[in-house]
């Protein structure tokens, strides 16, 4: 995901009622005209292998548009559009507990929507109107029942491709998440809105900043500060969400707040990393390094020079990002997860993933890559024996962590 942060960390504020107020089986959600919307039957841990199982065969690269545009179920509309706008997070979000899952897709999903605001819309005031209006939708006391108002319209924008168009798709379609986010109970509300509010501001100071630099960011500090309101704030959020659902205070000390972020960025230099030639072509860059050749097709021009300036980037960028690995085990044990936990498994998971994409991102550099487990099943596994094994996932933490900090000294 893309998307910026501001000049300070922002702590989410805390919600402290417990999280019993979730959606019950079974429920109706209303549309905008008041008619009943289809019911989702079926306790969650039986949907559970289902929507993972989807998420596993789910072609990110060519998403089924027409089909998701006739999706009228809110809860459904979620758990499709998901693997679309979460990537590989979407599968560590079906594996969360029941009372967290929902909640967690909600609140990426409007993350999503802002993230598109910032990368998609062309125009800095166009830009920047559309994130303070969408957060401000969140404003005030809601109720089941009563529509929120309409998510801003994006008339003109740089989608690039299929994948840009099914961001876009969730926007227009952003009253079927509003629905289920009136269904959540007020303390998770309040989360979810909190966060929206931070990201939304956090954008819109990383709108400035790269107009204000010409298009690019200037230094490692910004490009922390943006990682850290990306996905920095939905680590905090998750951290307490999961807290929460335990039964634990969700106050998280300062060093625990500067674990989560720092996780944030590393998760999402992964994102960048992956998508340096086509910020390049519609005009950004994360590395000022990069500068002379905002607007250039790197694929298109077969410029070697050019190439090699993406290459040394991305190398870069890729360091920096493993140098972050030891905060990762110091943020799942910040959760004092239960001995046998599910939560503990979308956790591996979401490191099993972020460290296979960084294996193949050293070999796209020329670096060696270090061995780890690649098929999709083995990564499962993994992530599966830790549901009931802290042992096993402390071990798999820790091999990640060497395997990280050696690459990145290499």
């Amino acid at each position: 995901m893309a998307g910026h942060g501001p000049v300070r960390i922002l702590a989410l504020p805390l919600f402290r009622a417990r999280l019993t107020e979730q959606p019950q089986e079974g429920l109706v959600y209303r549309t905008a005209d008041r008619a009943p919307a289809r019911r989702v039957f079926g306790p969650f841990w039986l949907r559970r292998p289902f929507l993972i199982l989807r998420d596993l065969i789910t072609s990110r690269d060519r998403p089924n548009l027409e089909r998701l545009a006739a999706i009228d179920d809110p809860e459904t509309f979620i758990w499709a559009i998901l693997p679309h706008a979460a990537r590989t997070f979407s599968a560590c979000i079906a594996l969360l507990p029941a009372r967290s899952a929902l909640p967690a897709a909600v609140a990426y999903l409007y993350c999503r929507m802002l993230d598109t605001y910032e990368d998609l819309v062309p125009d800095r005031r166009a830009r920047e109107d559309s994130l303070r209006a969408f957060a401000a939708r969140f404003a005030g006391t809601h109720t089941p029942g009563t529509p929120m108002a309409s998510a801003p319209t994006i008339d003109v924008s740089e989608d690039r491709d299929e994948r840009d168009r099914a961001h876009l798709l969730l926007v227009r379609r952003a009253h079927l998440v509003d629905q289920v986010f009136l269904s959540l109970g007020p303390a998770t509300r309040a989360a979810v809105r909190d966060l929206v509010r931070d990201m939304a501001e956090g954008m819109r100071w990383s709108s400035a900043t790269f107009a204000e630099n010409g298009g690019v960011l200037t230094g490692e500090p910004q490009l922390a500060q943006y990682c850290r309101h990306v996905l920095g704030n939905p680590v905090v959020f998750s951290v307490r969400l999961l807290r929460l659902h335990y039964g634990l205070d969700p106050t998280l000390e300062p060093s625990e707040v500067e674990d989560a972020m720092l996780v944030g960025e590393m998760v999402q230099l992964a994102n960048i990393t992956r998508d340096v030639e086509k910020d390049l072509r519609r005009g950004i860059a994360y590395d000022d390094a990069l500068k002379g050749d905002l607007g250039r097709d790197a694929r298109a021009e077969r410029d070697p020079a050019l190439a090699e300036r993406c290459r040394v980037v991305r190398e870069r960028l890729w360091r920096m990002a493993l140098e972050r690995a030891p905060a990762y085990g110091r943020v799942v044990e910040s959760i004092h997860l239960p001995p046998m936990s599910v939560a503990r498994a979308s956790a591996v998971l979401m490191l099993l993933f972020t460290e296979r994409y960084f294996r193949g991102t050293a070999r796209r550099v020329g670096r060696p890559a270090w061995e780890g487990p690649e098929a999709v099943m083995m990564l499962m596994w993994r992530a599966f024996a830790a549901t009931f094994s802290k042992r096993t996932a402390v071990r798999e933490f820790a091999r990640v962590e060497r395997a990280f900090l050696t690459a990145s000294t290499a």
